[in-house]
């Protein structure tokens, strides 16, 4: 139902400026299919950095995009996502690769549903959680591994606007320990959870997680 409500909005304010005449994006692969990214550059979040840089660098590309229903292997870095027998790696967000600081805007209006600061390693570190609202039907945006100073003056149901500055990419000391980027994700039922929610599910949950997080690209519009 989602799905349909979304593609009557279309377009949405972008999340990400772009300028079509001189920013590229990159489709990233962040599965067993990619072999140039090795066990020792994914353990390493300096190494980790750069090799995404480079990519970026080398294809002229300002972003890298991609990951929504991608089942990575990059998770095996720590052990936030192997805590069971069955480790989380199937990923149920776009991620937008980029220079610390990019600016990150709403793409519609909303409230502040909640936000954190997700410190351990590997996680989304600085968040913030949106709660919209189109046609009677509540759901949310989720951005992760901002920059800590985003989470400044906010409260739970502030309002923001459609095209409001609302974060920045963050650096590796406040981001999770991730070379720069944005976690962009749909919800629909939060389930209780408050400036946190899964982003990455076992591969034996993804139906029931797909079905609660859809395509982000619904909002986005970015992907090939």
């Amino acid at each position: 139902m989602l799905d349909k409500i979304l593609e009557r909005y279309q377009p949405f304010q972008p999340v990400v400026l772009l300028d079509p005449e001189i920013d590229r994006l990159l489709l990233m692969d962040f599965t067993e299919r990619n072999t140039s990214l090795t066990p020792e550059i994914i353990d390493n979040t300096g190494l980790f950095s750069n090799y995404v840089d480079q990519l970026l660098k080398d294809h002229e590309c300002t972003f890298g995009i991609g990951g929504y229903a991608e089942h990575r292997t990059i998770y095996s870095r720590n052990d936030h996502f192997s805590t069971a027998e069955e480790p989380r790696g199937f990923h149920l967000a776009i991620d937008i690769w980029g220079p610390t600081g990019t600016h990150v805007f709403a793409p519609m209006d909303g409230t502040v549903h909640s936000f954190r600061f997700n410190d351990a390693h590997g996680d989304y570190g600085a968040t913030i959680i949106l709660q919209h609202q189109l046609e009677g039907y509540t759901f949310h945006t989720l951005y992760g591994h901002l920059s800590l100073k985003d989470l400044e003056g906010l409260h739970e149901g502030m309002r923001v606007a459609a095209g409001q500055l609302i974060a920045h990419f963050g650096d590796t000391t406040e981001n999770g320990h991730w070379p720069p980027h944005l976690h962009f994700q749909i919800i629909i039922d939060m389930e209780g959870k408050q400036g946190d929610y899964p982003g990455v599910c076992r591969y034996s949950q993804r139906e029931q997680y797909l079905a609660n997080c859809p395509d982000p690209d619904l909002i986005l519009q970015l992907m090939p």
